[in-house]
């Protein structure tokens, strides 16, 4: 009977570890990862206030947690098509870190002293851009900084987690959004929380509908304005209808990488239940 159970408990061993996807334990760990901004990783003090923050919000041991640097190169590779800008290492100061021990759904915590333009729901808004839908983000820098370069280090995380890489066009049309309502807001008197909002409902309307023609893009982001009392200049809707119908012409490949990281979520959940089924 004791060889029976030796021989059943080795049996279990193989199969758990035939079935567990690489990159994905049952150490809880090991599906967090943090971004570091080029700036903040290199000076100590900085480092310390941004591992400070996500220590006390996401309750995390950082000694078990994976990290990476996000450098100007790489911001600059998204951000000098978009805007034309380009940032110097001494700049990059926004980090991220990404939990997806929840993966129930998509929650995104910004640190509002520091992060001056970008809001939660603007992450949010880009992130389900891309077709990321599950996780709890959370984003700060050690000094007080737009928040727009946070999202190359948040994409960054999700690659390292699910083993998945974002297309290229894709992150290009969420940093493009990022960087279009960031502009907005700086430049006009409407708020981040409104444009967030117009910009959602926009989008849920242009994706039910699967417009594509930009004129149609440009009535539907008008009549929201008057919808929602929102006062931007035509030049601002023109950007934005940019912005939404870059979104709708790389639906394809959106499409494409949420199956590919879904079927990674689905094969995570089912090893768990099997881990949990042998152990019990």
């Amino acid at each position: 009977m004791r060889k029976s159970t030796i021989g059943i408990i080795i049996l279990s061993i193989i199969l758990v570890g035939a079935v567990i996807p690489l990159g994905f334990s049952a150490v809880d760990n090991q599906q967090i990862v943090i971004t570091y901004g080029e700036a903040t990783h290199s000076n100590a003090n900085y480092k310390n206030t941004v591992d400070d923050f996500f220590v006390n919000q996401a309750g995390v041991d950082l000694n078990t947690v994976d990290s990476k640097i996000i450098t100007a190169d790489e911001v600059n590779k998204i951000s000098s098509s978009i805007t034309g800008r380009t940032y110097s290492p001494s700049q990059i100061y926004s980090s991220a870190l990404v939990d997806l021990n929840d993966n129930d759904n998509l929650e995104v915590s910004v640190d509002k002293s520091k992060i001056t333009t970008i809001t939660g729901d603007m992450y949010l808004s880009a992130l389900k851009s891309v077709g990321i839908t599950a996780g709890h983000v959370y984003v700060t820098s050690p000094v007080t900084a737009t928040g727009e370069s946070a999202l190359a280090g948040i994409m960054n995380c999700y690659e390292v987690v699910t083993e998945v890489e974002i297309p290229d066009t894709v992150k290009e049309a969420a940093n493009n959004e990022i960087y279009t309502e960031a502009e907005i807001v700086e430049n006009s008197n409407v708020s981040a929380d409104d444009l967030s909002k117009l910009v959602d409902d926009v989008k849920e309307e242009v994706q039910e509908e699967n417009v594509t023609d930009h004129q149609t893009i440009v009535n539907i982001i008008y009549n929201y304005t008057i919808i929602n009392n929102i006062n931007i200049t035509d030049s601002d809707i023109e950007n934005l209808a940019n912005s939404i119908e870059q979104i709708q012409n790389v639906q394809g490949d959106i499409d494409t990488y949420q199956t590919e990281v879904s079927d990674v979520f689905n094969s995570t959940d089912e090893a768990q239940g099997l881990l949990d089924g042998l152990f019990n």
